[in-house]
């Protein structure tokens, strides 16, 4: 399964590394990534497969939130199916 995850927040140093770091440790693969800086305002949308995850999407979302208030950021996963799905509305 593929899924967008998206990170918003103040920058800071290490927030990709951060995030990269939760992600491998969950064995999901990062297939591309977008990131970028608006007025210190750091942005990033990723597509991951988590298809070798022995994790649930639960657990894998739980644990991006977690890592989110633990940095102040907020950090969401969204199945690619879903995500598509709202976006031709």
């Amino acid at each position: 399964m593929r899924a967008i995850v998206s990170v918003i927040g103040n920058d800071r140093v290490g927030i990709i590394a951060d995030v990269c770091c939760l992600l491998a440790s969950m064995n999901i693969n990062i297939l591309d990534i977008n990131q970028t800086v608006m007025k210190n305002f750091f942005t990033m949308t990723m597509l991951v497969d988590t298809a070798l995850c022995a994790e649930p999407y639960e657990a894998v979302h739980d644990a991006l939130n977690r890592k989110g208030e633990e940095m102040g950021l907020s950090i969401r996963i969204q199945r690619e199916d879903i995500f598509h799905a709202m976006h031709r509305i």
